[in-house]
This record gives structure tokens, sequence and C-alpha cells, in this order.
């Protein structure tokens, strides 16, 4: 039977399994080192056994983190129409992999 959670971190919440691997915004761990990920929901496949946080569960979701990385390009453009303004800017975000290893 899978088991299915919702996990915050960086802000942002991800539904993840074990054995998933997920890129979240960079943590500051390093390489190899494992995580604890605060839980909000955990659920089954077939939906029979629901575990909901009031706001978060005390049970954690363990992960390890993979590796440390750059995103692809973003790019953000201004432009003015009439007066010959345009200024294109990019940046690549840095993110983090980690592999869910127990929910």
């Amino acid at each position: 039977m899978i088991t299915f959670a919702v996990v915050k971190t960086g802000g942002k919440q991800y539904l993840v399994k074990e054995g998933q691997e997920i890129t979240v915004d960079r943590l500051q761990n390093k390489e190899k080192e494992k995580i604890e990920l605060e839980t909000f929901l955990t659920f089954d496949e077939e939906g029979k056994t629901i575990d909901l946080g009031r706001p978060s569960l005390t049970k954690k979701v363990q992960a390890e983190v993979i590796s440390h990385s750059k995103g692809e390009k973003i790019r953000v453009a201004r432009f003015k129409s009439k007066v010959r303004y345009r200024r294109v800017k990019g940046f690549r975000p840095y993110l983090t992999t980690l592999k869910i290893t127990k929910v």
C-alpha cells in the first residue's frame, strides 16, 4: 500500500510518496545529509486512512539531500511602447534535489 504525504519546505507544499525525488528551493543542508520535513497530511492510495494535522502532524517525513544545482534560466523582460525602452534580465534559481526515504 502506497502512502502519500503533503509536506512543507521553503514556504511551498509538495505531495510526495516514498522513493520519490523532488526538486525544491535551495536548502542549507549538505549532500547525503538526512533531514525531516514538516508534514500536514498523510493518506493511503485507497483513501481509507487519513491523518490530518491541525496545523501539522507530529510525525515527520524523512528525506535525503541528493544534490544542489541551478535551474533553467528565467528571462524577465520590461518593455514600454513608443519610447524604445527594452530591458531583459535573467536569473537561474538555486535548487536542491531531495529523495523521500520514509513517509
